[in-house]
């Protein structure tokens, strides 16, 4: 399945469950422009029981199973259809960012089949990667911050008033 048909399907299973989510990593990364790839796609979620029973549901309208955490400790729950090739993971908390509602705040909205999936600003998903230190997060960061360098001097651009001739 591509991409996008699998973020349409996604974005309507969120809605139909009412699930609120932010997307976080590299899929954030790569739907602000970002040259990235990745074979899951991560999401932080508020972490009660109202949002657990959610995630079962999603993952009944996604005809997939879900995981429980892999550690007892562990935050991340996946999402998983083999045969569509989802794999989802939820996380309640991420290095880097402070809480759900902080990741939250600046993201921004992207459509799919009509349907919205907020997404986190490139910032935080810098800020994260760097928190978690990981060799994988390390090897992303320079074409990360490239990206968003690239974002802001294409905002300052067209930001600026128009200059006067004589």
């Amino acid at each position: 399945m591509n991409a996008e048909l699998l973020l349409n399907k996604i974005a309507a299973a969120f809605h139909k469950v009412k699930l609120d989510a932010v997307m976080i990593g590299n899929a954030a990364a790569a739907l602000h422009g970002a040259p990235v790839t990745t074979l899951d796609i991560d999401f932080m979620i508020r972490k009660t029981a109202s949002n657990l029973k959610k995630l079962k549901k999603l993952a009944d309208e996604l005809e997939a199973h879900i995981l429980k955490p892999f550690y007892p400790i562990s935050s991340l729950y996946r999402i998983m259809n083999e045969d569509m090739g989802i794999q989802l993971d939820f996380m309640t908390i991420i290095h880097g960012i402070n809480s759900f509602e902080s990741l939250n705040a600046d993201a921004v909205q992207a459509e799919f089949g009509g349907y919205v999936l907020k997404v986190a600003s490139l910032e935080k998903i810098i800020r994260s990667k760097k928190a978690l230190n990981r060799a994988k997060d390390r090897a992303v960061l320079e074409l990360l911050e490239k990206t968003l360098y690239e974002i802001r001097k294409n905002k300052k651009k067209t930001a600026q008033p128009a200059q006067k001739r004589n």
